[in-house]
C-alpha cells in the first residue's frame, strides 16, 4: 500500500500534491497547490490533515511564495516574504503544533541564508525547498520507527480500539497510531481494529477505515458512543490514538471525544496509547491546560453529510478537540522510545 498524502513534485518551480481528503472514501482526487492562498485553504478546511502532514505541507508555503519572485531581487525582501508567509500559514489551524514546529524551522533556515553574504534569492529558494524536503523525509522515518517501537504491543487476537485518523492520511509515511498497526500487520500478527466514526467529521469512518482496508486488516466501524459498551463486553485488548499537541507533562490534545475513550479505557482496565513524534511535544507548555483547542464552523454539527439535521438556528458548541491527561495514558510510543507512565520527569528523560 502506497499512500503519499504530501508530494512536491518537481523542483523550485514546482507544484505541491495532496490528497483531498474532503472527497473520501468516495473519490481519490489530488489536488495540486500553486500558491500559498490554496495551500491555507486546504488546510483550514481539513483537505489536508493530520499534525504531522499539517506541518509537512505548510513547510512547502514559502518555496510557493518565492516563485513569484525573481533570482536577482534583493536577498532580504525575500527573506521578508519567507517569514510573512509563515505567519501567514500559522493562522490556518491553532492545536497542531507540527505546523508551527515546521513553520520555525523554515523561518530559521531563511535567517540562516541571510547570514551568507554571497547568497542569492535563488539560493534561498533552494534552500527552502531542501528544509521542506527534510522535514517530509524526517517524517517518513519517524513514523517507520514509530511503527516498529510499537508493535508488539499488539498481540494475535486483540481487539483494538481507535480514533480519528493516525494513518498515512496524517502523515508523509505510514502514520502514528497506523504505523504501528501496520507493522504488526506486516509481522504476521492477526487482530481486529475497530474504528470510531470520530464525529462530526467522520475521520474514522472515512479515513481510518479506508486505510485499513487497503492495507488488508480487518476493520470494523462503530459510532463513537458504542465504545464504553463494547470495552464491558471485552472487544477490546487495548486502545491508541494519534495527537495533535503533547504538554511537558504528558497531558495530550487529540481529536475530540479521546478524553471519553481515556476515561472509559482507565474504568475498565485497558492500556491506553498515544503514537507521536517528538515534533508533537510542545515542552513550552507546562500542562494541557495551555493548549489552545481550535473552535471550528457549527455546520460542521448540524449537518450529517448533505443532510441537515438541527435547527438553523440552535447554538452549536463545536471544539475540534480535547484534552487527555496525563494519568490516563499508559504509554506515548515515540520514534526515539516508548515513554511509560509520562509525566514530566519521564518525558524529560526521554528527550535528555
Amino acid at each position: 500500500m502506497k499512500i503519499e498524502a504530501v508530494k512536491w513534485v518537481g523542483g523550485t518551480d514546482g507544484v505541491l500534491e495532496l490528497i483531498d481528503q474532503r472527497l473520501l472514501p468516495t473519490k481519490s482526487v489530488q489536488l495540486l497547490i500553486r500558491n500559498v492562498p490554496q495551500l491555507h485553504e486546504a488546510i483550514r478546511t481539513l483537505a489536508v490533515r493530520g499534525a504531522p502532514a499539517i506541518g509537512v505541507a505548510a513547510a512547502y508555503g514559502p518555496v510557493l511564495a518565492l516563485q513569484k519572485m525573481a533570482g536577482n531581487q534583493n536577498l532580504h525582501d525575500a527573506i521578508k516574504k519567507v517569514i510573512e508567509t509563515c505567519d501567514t500559514l500559522a493562522t490556518s489551524r491553532p492545536t497542531a503544533v507540527n505546523l508551527f514546529w515546521a513553520l520555525d524551522r523554515i523561518r530559521h533556515r531563511a535567517q540562516q541564508a541571510g547570514l551568507d553574504p554571497e547568497s542569492t534569492v535563488t539560493d534561498l529558494h533552494e534552500a527552502i525547498l531542501d528544509e521542506a524536503n527534510t522535514i517530509r523525509r524526517e517524517d517518513i522515518e519517524m513514523c517507520r520507527r514509530i511503527g516498529e517501537n510499537g508493535e508488539s504491543l499488539i498481540r494475535d487476537g486483540f481487539g483494538v480500539l481507535t480514533h480519528c485518523n493516525a494513518g498515512a492520511l496524517a502523515t508523509a509515511g505510514t502514520g502514528t497510531a497506523c504505523a504501528v498497526m501496520f507493522e504488526a500487520h506486516r509481522r504476521g500478527r492477526s487482530f481486529e481494529v475497530y474504528a470510531d466514526e470520530t464525529r462530526p467529521l467522520l475521520q474514522g469512518a472515512r479515513l481510518t477505515a479506508w486505510e485499513l482496508r487497503q492495507a488488508g486488516i480487518k476493520v470494523t466501524v462503530i459510532c463513537d458512543n458504542m465504545a464504553g459498551f463494547l470495552m464491558k463486553q471485552g472487544k477490546f485488548q487495548m486502545v491508541i490514538t494519534g495527537a495533535d499537541r503533547i504538554a511537558a507533562n504528558g497531558d495530550t490534545a487529540n481529536k475530540i471525544g479521546t478524553y471519553s475513550l481515556s476515561v472509559l479505557a482507565k474504568h475498565h482496565g485497558i492500556p491506553f496509547y498515544v503514537a507521536a513524534p517528538s515534533s508533537t511535544f510542545d515542552l513550552s507548555l507546562e500542562s494541557g491546560a495551555e493548549i489552545p483547542i481550535e473552535q471550528r464552523n457549527r455546520k460542521e454539527v448540524i449537518r450529517f453529510g448533505n443532510v441537515q439535521t438541527a435547527p438553523d438556528d440552535v447554538a452549536v458548541y463545536n471544539p475540534a478537540f480535547d484534552v487527555t491527561p496525563a494519568e490516563n495514558i499508559t504509554a506515548i510510543i515515540t520514534e526515539k522510545a516508548v515513554i511509560e507512565n509520562p509525566n514530566a520527569s519521564t518525558i524529560r528523560a526521554a528527550f535528555e
